[in-house]
Parts: C-alpha cells; sequence; structure tokens
C-alpha cells in the first residue's frame, strides 16, 4: 500500500530526472509556469455531471479495479475490497514524509482510503488496508476533507489507495471543484487500475503516482494475491502516461502534472527492479520520473509466507541489503532512465 511508507532514505530522495540542462540545473522541458488544476477546466465546460454518471454506472455492476466482482455497489453490495457505496476514509492530515516534490515546505494534503483490492503480504498499513479502519464519507464529506487540507495550505490533495473507490473519487473531485478546490490532484496508487476508470478520471487527476512492485506474475500472486498484477500495471501505467506525461514542475519545484512511478526494493527481487526500469524506460518514456524506495521491512504476513515459500521467499523477511540497493540503482541508470544523478534540494518557497 502506497501512502506513510513513502519516504526514501539517503541521497536518492525525492527521485532524478534524466538529462538536466546543467549542473544542479533543472531541465526546462520539465518545468510547467502556467498551472491551474485540470479539473476546473472540466468544471468549466460543465462535463464532470457527465464523468460523476459514468462513475456511479460503474458502481452499479463493479469493475471499478481488476478484481471485477460485478456486484452492485450502489446497493452497498461488497466483495473482494469489501467496500459498498461510500469509500471509507482512514485519515486525512498534511503529510511531511516522501517525495520532496509533493510534500514541499506545507505538507501533501493526504487522504488514506481503508481497505484496498491487493493483498500484500509486506504492507506496513496493513491495520487500515487489510481491516476496515475510519469512517463512510460521502462525496460532499471528501470535498470537505479536500477543501479544508486545501484551507490548511497543503501543496495538493494527495488520494492513498483509491483503487477501489475510484468512482467515489470522481464523485468528490467534481463537488471540490465546484466548491473552489485550486490544488493539483494526487492520485497514489498501487497501478492495481482498471482502464475503465482511469478512463474516467482523466482531466481530474493531475499527478499519476502509481507503484509498480512486481514484474513476475508468480511473485504477484505469492505476495499480493494478484496473479494479473504485472499487466495490468504496465497497462495502467501507459494509460496514466497518455494522459498526462512525463512529470512537470512549477518554479517553485513543486509538482504539477505528469507521472512518477515509484518501486519498492524487496530484498531478493533485484531482478525484478531491472526488468520493470527496462519497461519503463523502453515502452512509457526515457523521462520517466522514478524514486526508487528502500524502505523495505519486514511486516505483517512475511513470515509465515518466507516459512512456506521454502528458499524462494525467505530473503522477504528481513530489510534489503545495501548491495541490493545499489544494484537496483544501478538497474536504473543501465535502463537509461538516470543518465545524470541530480541531486535536488526540497521545495522551497519562493520570495513572494
Amino acid at each position: 500500500m502506497p501512502g506513510l511508507s513513502c519516504s526514501l532514505p539517503g541521497p536518492t530522495m525525492g527521485g532524478v530526472r534524466p538529462l538536466p540542462a546543467g549542473p544542479g540545473e533543472p531541465d526546462g522541458r520539465f518545468v510547467l509556469e502556467d498551472y491551474e488544476p485540470a479539473c476546473l477546466r472540466l468544471h468549466r465546460e460543465g462535463r464532470l455531471a457527465e464523468r460523476v454518471a459514468a462513475a456511479r454506472r460503474e458502481l452499479e455492476d463493479c469493475c471499478a479495479c481488476p478484481r471485477n466482482c460485478h456486484c452492485n455497489r450502489i446497493r452497498n453490495e461488497t466483495r473482494a475490497c469489501h467496500t459498498g457505496r461510500y469509500a471509507v476514509v482512514a485519515s486525512a492530515f498534511p503529510h511531511f514524509g516522501g517525495e520532496d516534490c509533493l510534500r514541499g515546505w506545507r505538507g501533501s494534503g493526504t487522504i488514506f482510503f481503508s481497505l484496498c483490492n491487493l493483498r500484500c503480504s509486506f504492507c506496513q498499513n496493513w491495520d487500515i488496508s487489510q481491516r476496515l479502519s475510519g469512517k463512510e464519507c460521502g462525496p460532499g464529506e471528501i470535498a470537505d476533507l479536500m477543501l479544508g487540507l486545501q484551507e490548511m495550505g497543503c501543496h495538493n490533495v494527495n488520494f492513498v489507495t483509491p483503487e477501489h473507490v475510484a468512482p467515489q473519487v470522481i464523485e468528490a473531485v467534481a463537488e471540490a471543484a465546484a466548491r473552489g478546490l485550486r490544488v493539483p490532484i494526487v492520485y497514489n496508487t498501487s497501478a492495481y487500475d482498471a482502464l475503465s476508470s482511469l478512463r474516467l478520471l482523466d482531466g481530474l487527476v493531475d499527478v499519476y503516482m502509481p507503484d509498480f512492485k512486481f514484474w513476475k506474475p508468480e511473485t504477484a500472486l505469492a505476495l499480493a494475491r494478484a496473479r494479473d498484477y504485472p499487466e495490468r500495471a504496465r497497462e495502467a501505467i501507459l494509460e496514466m502516461h497518455r494522459q498526462v506525461g512525463p512529470l512537470k514542475l512549477g518554479p517553485d519545484g513543486l509538482a504539477r502534472r505528469g507521472v512518477l512511478v515509484r518501486h519498492l526494493v524487496m530484498p531478493g527481487q533485484e531482478d525484478e527492479a531491472a526488468a520493470i526500469f527496462e519497461w519503463l524506460a523502453g515502452e512509457v518514456s526515457p523521462d520517466t520520473y522514478v524514486n526508487v524506495m528502500g524502505q523495505y521491512r519486514p511486516q505483517y504476513q512475511v513470515g509465515q509466507i518466507a516459512a512456506n515459500g521454502g528458499t524462494k521467499y525467505a530473503a522477504i523477511d528481513r530489510a534489503p541489503r545495501p548491495q541490493e540497493m545499489e544494484a537496483a540503482l544501478a538497474s536504473a541508470r543501465r535502463a537509461g532512465l538516470w543518465r545524470f544523478d541530480e541531486r535536488r534540494e526540497p521545495a522551497r518557497r519562493r520570495a513572494n
């Protein structure tokens, strides 16, 4: 589950942008001077109502994520994600961890949704991803949270684990846009998303932040109970990139639009990391902004998986070793993602 586990210790904090203009200088191709949240255009054009109607239809025969449960969530029927008509919000607050370009100096306005459509055995947030935690919130209540975070000065609204509640996110964004939302929308996801949901989000999301967890179906099945995760993640990331392109920052160093991919380095999975980076560079874009994260720690059901998996998954019952992190970073550079190792300083408040 993305979110609280997003801090990357060490010199790679915030990711690396290929092809900088010069030592320490950002590439002008990835700076966005003029900006407004994407959803405001749809609001002005009067097109949000049709998105909300389509989102509600998706809930009537739910294929909002790749689990394809076909239950009627409008009538509170539930299956894989145990979420009915309304999303369950576990917490909402300014988050000061994670990527520099999101947290800035006033924090990223995170809204954590409870429950999840994956079953990651190593989830650090298993108490909310695998258990019901928080309260059901209708679109108006989620819009209240969004506008409250904006009022607190957060640089963005960051929906964490929204894959199973994408229709409810659409409802909330539509209401918030009508009530004065003016900060970017971040969609912070495992990438186990349905293409139908992502297409409904086109023009509503400013920054997509997908994980790419596993490359091999057998690993995804063993560790997240989703054999099709690698294929679904590839489809999802390509669609996200089609919508918003590579990550672009404002003059203040804060993310404004684009895709930021995260990969959590797990012990014993260096070959999967290399395959993911090769695919991102070759099939998405060599300009893909990647955060290679090294904070994996054994959590939740990892000990049981390691014991039952024999030698194949024994390594996941420990933290990654320094050489495993270095191998992952070297794979990213070989793929062409990190031709220059640009160290970004934390975003700074502009003089005005």
